[in-house]
């Protein structure tokens, strides 16, 4: 008896657990219909009341994300209708036309010769009619007129980041594919595979099971979610209008990150375009130059080459030299700015006064050897690998000449040529405490139902201790407390360090340089010991002025101001009286 007991409590738990299998299965499908398949349905159902187009366009969307964390639309889908005539089956071609012309604008002509196509089974309106106008125009029936659901990449910031999102193009096979920005090199995660909505049960639940559960890379079909700031990127983008007004730069761009992360928070450049409207922009445009143009972007460097010295233990703020203006160095002469010498000088008035010769007296303490080592520690001879398409290479091969005269130049940011996101990366990583960042401007993937995966990139490595970028932090904050436009600028309750950059142009078609056209650099980063943000600004041949602190001050210290009131960043010092 105790037996049979078990055998059928044995039974029942059985039973049970197949039932409760069999539930889970049921929801699971359930929750792939209604949330990770629902939105196909309800286009299927939708189609119902017009002819489906049979080129099905599906693809992800692009994210900003605002400041409080909120997701804001940066490319997505729009759906309309296509409106066409089977020019035989119209009876009164005057009148469909009047009909029509109550709902939307067409040329008559246009339309009267594609209606007179007696032969022809299909001639085409208009594309992108809004689905609400095109549902009055289904609920009139005219005969002879067809609208067919269509699907198309809109973009509602329209010039807002456009060279970051890109666009999309017809591809091999007349294949809508990402052509520019993050629309080309996500284009791969973005596309949606078509597999239809019925597909296996059960393949379709162990499908689901195994990306949640294991980690196959990249799979098709998500969102990308960026660290983009809208309201930032707007700000800043205006910043760059308002300069390209004052100083008509052939070129100019900015990027504002977070050094801890390496984390883009805006990048803009002008000229620009609309991503919505890409047949009337002119496609020089279309390229990014914060990732795809190296510059040669002088004393910006010259932080950099002051860190490389102290970290090595070979200089320090108060060391000093003699400085004559000028030096000599394999037969070249280099000279500062002004041509003149300033005496015997220490390392902080060689950023104070951005004096050449005093970094290359810290080239000559180091030996060109180790001054390379340093300079390939913070990644400059190498791509960042940020994820935008066509990263430019480095011009760096002063750094394979046996002649010093090249590491010298070098140091002062010239003979060598890197992307501005790359300048920019090597710049963070004195805000970072001697650690080089990995800029990147994607942060996760949303794929249906939910599913979330955090994007990871380059592991971090070290190029100078704590304590040696903390040295240089403390002496570029004395550069904008009393240097910059004579400390006329300094913010007593917010550290701020920066640094201004003024480089000859490389004449394209000759050795040499212009000698009447600059790029005019400036970054900074603040609070200085505990930085949030990097700025980093740059101008191709401004006009009106020679120098960087005169173009670029001000647009620098109201995007400081802008940061700080945006994010609420709390002073790191008390004011002086």
């Amino acid at each position: 008896m105790p037996t049979m007991r078990a055998q059928f409590t044995n039974r029942i738990r059985i039973v049970a657990i197949v039932v409760l299998a069999l539930g889970a299965l049921l929801l699971f499908r359930l929750y792939t219909l209604q949330i990770v398949h629902g939105a196909e349905f309800r286009e299927k159902g939708e189609g119902q009341y017009a002819i489906q187009s049979t080129n099905h366009f599906d693809r992800g969307s692009i994210f900003f994300t605002a400041r409080d964390g909120s997701l804001i639309s940066a490319a997505t889908l729009d759906t309309g209708f296509t409106l066409a005539i089977v020019p035989r089956e119209i009876k009164n071609a005057a009148e469909v036309y009047t009909t029509l012309s109550q709902y939307i604008e067409i040329e008559s002509k246009d339309f009267f010769d594609k209606a007179s196509k007696k032969d022809d089974p299909y001639e085409e309106l208009l594309r992108r009619v809004p689905l609400s106008i095109g549902y009055k125009i289904i609920d009139v029936d005219i005969e002879g007129v067809h609208l067919y659901r269509e699907r198309w990449r809109l973009y509602p910031g329209n010039e807002t980041a456009a060279q970051t999102v890109g666009f999309m193009g017809y591809g091999t096979g007349d294949m809508l594919v990402g052509q520019y920005g993050l629309e080309r090199s996500y284009d791969d995660v973005l596309t949606k595979p078509n597999t239809g909505l019925y597909v296996n049960f059960f393949a379709d639940i162990f499908a689901n099971i195994r990306s949640t559960l294991f980690d196959d890379n990249n799979q098709p079909g998500a969102n990308v979610v960026t660290s983009i700031e809208p309201t930032t990127q707007d700000f800043l983008e205006d910043v760059l209008l308002s300069y390209q007004d004052d100083w008509h730069a052939r070129e100019v761009g900015a990027i504002v990150l977070n050094p801890r992360t390496g984390a883009i928070i805006a990048l803009a450049s002008l000229p620009t375009f609309d991503p919505n409207d890409v047949t009337h922009a002119d496609p020089q445009a279309f390229s990014n130059p914060l990732v795809e143009s190296v510059y040669e972007f002088g004393s910006i460097v010259k932080p950099l080459t002051m860190a490389a010295g102290i970290d090595a233990g070979v200089v320090t703020p108060e060391t000093t030299y003699n400085d004559k203006g000028f030096a000599t160095y394999d037969g070249s002469r280099i000279s500062n700015y002004d041509g003149k010498g300033r005496g015997v000088v220490s390392m902080q008035e060689v950023l104070n006064q951005s004096l050449n010769t005093g970094v290359a007296f810290v080239v000559e303490q180091l030996g060109t050897d180790v001054f390379r080592s340093y300079f390939e520690a913070l990644g400059i001879p190498n791509e960042t690998g940020i994820d935008l398409p066509n990263e430019a290479e480095p011009i760096v091969s002063n750094f394979e000449s046996p002649r010093t005269i090249e590491y010298v130049t070098a140091s002062f940011g010239q003979g060598i040529a890197v992307t501005p996101v790359a300048m920019a990366r090597s710049l963070a990583t004195l805000a970072n405490h001697g650690i080089v960042p990995a800029p990147h401007v994607a942060t996760k993937l949303q794929y249906p139902g939910g599913l979330d995966k955090k994007l990871g990139w380059t592991p971090e490595k070290r190029a100078f201790s704590e304590e040696s970028t903390e040295t240089v932090t403390r002496m570029l904050v004395e550069v904008v407390d009393s240097a910059l436009r004579g400390g006329t600028v300094k913010v007593p309750e917010l550290s701020i360090a920066a640094k201004t950059g003024t480089a000859q142009i490389a004449r394209p078609d000759a050795r040499g340089y212009y000698e009447d056209r600059y790029l005019h650099s400036f970054f900074g980063y603040f609070p200085a010991y505990d930085a949030q943000f990097l700025i980093f600004l740059y101008a191709v041949d401004p006009q009106g002025a020679r120098y960087a602190s005169e173009t670029w001050t001000e647009p620098f210290m109201e995007t400081v101001r802008f940061l700080t009131t945006y994010y609420d960043v709390e002073p790191d010092r008390a004011p002086t009286n």
